[in-house]
């Protein structure tokens, strides 16, 4: 199983889904950013970002998050991206519609793309679990792989093994925040696949 890391800046949000037992079970270090040192990354082979960390301490952080992804680490990250820190990001703000499901002929506008990629193929996710509402989309570089697509364009679930020597797993989703606020059925179904996947699937 790989050794897990999750960054953590006090939002109790945050604080509620990484203490969880059923996630808590997979991750080795829960590490406070404003303790964090490099050298506590050095058996680490995941290092998941959450959303809505503190900002200004998190952007100090970045050069040694992209250090560890050069020695062949694997980055994941949650949520919208106002800072452009992800290599090639390529980040596109969209208004969000949090009530989509109430309207005539509802569609989400997720669109799985790459079925037969290991976390679905493999039965860690499916497209339901990924569904609530989106931020946001990216668009992607030659060689990086979307899982999900919005139908108007952009990826919100992708995979990059060109940009650097490891693996950067970036989606605009923010399961960390709604499963942690107590809203969003979805989320707990999400966490409940994206752990095992990251602990010990096929990534790539």
């Amino acid at each position: 199983m790989r050794n897990i890391a999750v960054l953590y800046s006090g939002h109790a949000a945050h604080y509620r889904t990484f203490t969880e037992p059923k996630f808590a079970q997979y991750i080795q270090q829960l590490i406070y950013i404003r303790d964090f040192d490099e050298a506590m990354l050095a058996d680490v082979d995941v290092l998941v970002v959450p959303s809505q960390l503190h900002l200004p301490t998190f952007l100090t952080i970045v050069p040694a998050i992209h250090r560890f992804a050069d020695r062949g680490g694997v980055v994941v990250a949650f949520g919208p991206q106002p800072e452009n820190w992800i290599p090639n990001q390529n980040w596109e703000l969209r208004e969000t519609n949090f009530w989509w499901w109430l309207e005539a002929g509802a569609d989400s506008g997720l669109r799985l793309v790459a079925p037969e990629h290991p976390v679905f193929k493999d039965g860690f996710l499916n497209i339901a679990a990924c569904t609530w509402h989106q931020h946001g989309v990216f668009h992607l570089q030659d060689g990086m792989t979307s899982l999900i697509d919005m139908k108007d364009g952009g990826s919100l679930l992708y995979v990059d093994d060109v940009s650097t020597n490891g693996t950067w797993i970036v989606t605009t989703l923010d399961p960390d925040f709604h499963f942690g606020s107590y809203f969003m059925p979805a989320t707990e179904k999400f966490l409940e696949g994206f752990f095992p996947w990251i602990a010990s699937g096929k990534l790539v």
